[in-house]
Order: C-alpha cells, then sequence, then structure tokens
C-alpha cells in the first residue's frame, strides 16, 4: 500500500464554505496540496470527499497524517522541512 507523502510541515488555512462538497487529497502529491487534483491517480490512495458544515477558515491538514482528516490535529510535528516531497510513516 502506497504511503502520503509530507506536502508540508504546517497547515493550510483554507475557507470552506458551509453545504459545499470539497475533495481532501489523502496522497499529499497534488499541486496544491489541500485538495485533490487527481495526482492519486499513481497510487492506491483515494481523496476524502466532506461537507463543510459550516463557513469558516479551518487548518487543513498538509502532512497528511492527521486522525481527523482533513483537519490539522498537530500530527505535522513529527515531521520537519526535509520530509517534504517524503513518504511518511503512514496513518
Amino acid at each position: 500500500m502506497d504511503k502520503p507523502v509530507v506536502y508540508d510541515t504546517m497547515p493550510y488555512a483554507y475557507d470552506l464554505e458551509a453545504g459545499k462538497k470539497y475533495h481532501f487529497c489523502t496522497c499529499g502529491r497534488a499541486s496544491k496540496g489541500a485538495m485533490c487534483d487527481g495526482s492519486h491517480a499513481v497510487t492506491d490512495l483515494k481523496p476524502l470527499t466532506f461537507v463543510a458544515q459550516k463557513t469558516a477558515t479551518q487548518d487543513i491538514c498538509l502532512c497528511k497524517h492527521t486522525k481527523n482528516p482533513p483537519y490539522c490535529d498537530g500530527s505535522h510535528a513529527q515531521f520537519d522541512d526535509d520530509d517534504i516531497g517524503k513518504e511518511g510513516p503512514g496513518v
């Protein structure tokens, strides 16, 4: 099984709109990091589809190792800048 790539070591403050459907990138290979752009096609990973519960700015995980996807849970603290672009230990 493929492991997600660490896109970044910090979350991204993403403006979500209540009721809107989003496709969170779980592979870490998307060109813009937070949301899926189809880059997972070379892996066995799939995006996570979710609907925003409220209109708000939320911290979206970019390390791809959160236990609460798509939201940041601080898991990025285990990585440093040298880990960016590399497969992490998996979720």
